[in-house]
């Protein structure tokens, strides 16, 4: 249990962390080192652990779960209820983990009950400005959605992922772990990990080979990688031809990696 305080306590609304003009719920449950700015309204049902801090004018609906050390700018609407024409009130959840910048007017919507009635966000992301999750997206770990970028309700992102600005996802799509788009994007298809698309409708151009040097990895394995692009988008092949061609090659994480998000795929990949 996190060491909390809500607006009942009687230092909730005077101490030097929380503005005299935020309005918490007394249901809310606030760590005791929570910064709270000023006319940020916090609902009911929303639990904000240590280290977090909320900048003016954000409002935040429950049932929401935020964790450690995340930092949320002015104007962003989290946990609201989402936009899908079939939710009718249900109790669903927003969860976010630890460390992540949420940048000034992103808005972050609750789940439905037609799937698991959770939208996740993981931690160590960045969401520049204007950034939109839509209800049911499930968003791993270490992304940067740059501005405006939009993801439709149920997409999928994996780890390490480079959304450009104004990037548009369609719904049920998944984007693979270390995969990046360009600006003005239009994804209507899967994107396997390791692949930059751009263009719209998204065409694949290449891998994040700049990206594998920065994590490190050796000139072998991009080269090994680089060719298993050129099986995937150069020899002609079906998705589960590519896929038992690259099965055939010297095992890996990386390999397999790609090999999981394209047997993942169930719309078909960006080609």
């Amino acid at each position: 249990m996190i060491d909390s305080r809500s607006s009942q306590d009687s230092t909730a609304v005077t101490d030097d962390l929380i503005h005299p003009t935020a309005v918490i719920d007394p249901q809310a449950q606030l760590a005791a080192d929570v910064k709270v700015g000023p006319y940020t309204i916090i609902g009911a049902d929303v639990v904000i652990e240590s280290g977090t801090e909320i900048k003016g004018h954000v409002v935040i609906q429950g049932p929401t779960r935020i964790g450690r050390n995340n930092r949320i700018f002015q104007f962003a609407s989290v946990g609201e209820e989402c936009q899908d024409l079939k939710f009718h009130g249900e109790p669903t959840v927003l969860e976010i983990g630890d460390n992540n910048v949420i940048r000034e007017g992103c808005t972050i919507h609750r789940g439905t009950i037609q799937d698991n009635s959770l939208t996740r966000i993981g931690s160590s992301n960045l969401l520049m400005a204007y950034v939109h999750v839509a209800h049911d997206c499930m968003i791993g770990s270490n992304n940067i959605l740059a501005n405006n970028a939009t993801l439709a309700g149920h997409v999928k992102v994996g780890d390490g992922v480079i959304l450009g600005g104004f990037t548009t996802v369609h719904q049920f799509c998944v984007i693979g772990s270390y995969s990046m788009s360009a600006a003005h994007t239009a994804i209507f298809k899967d994107v396997p990990a390791f692949v930059m698309v751009s263009g719209n409708p998204a065409e694949p151009h290449g891998m994040n080979f700049e990206g594998m040097r920065r994590r490190g990895y050796s000139k072998e394995l991009i080269r090994n990688l680089r060719n298993c692009y050129k099986t995937i988008y150069r020899q002609g092949l079906k998705t589960a031809e590519a896929i038992d061609r690259l099965e055939s090659m010297e095992e890996g994480p990386e390999l397999q990696l790609l090999i999981d998000s394209l047997k993942a795929s169930t719309r078909g990949i960006a080609r």
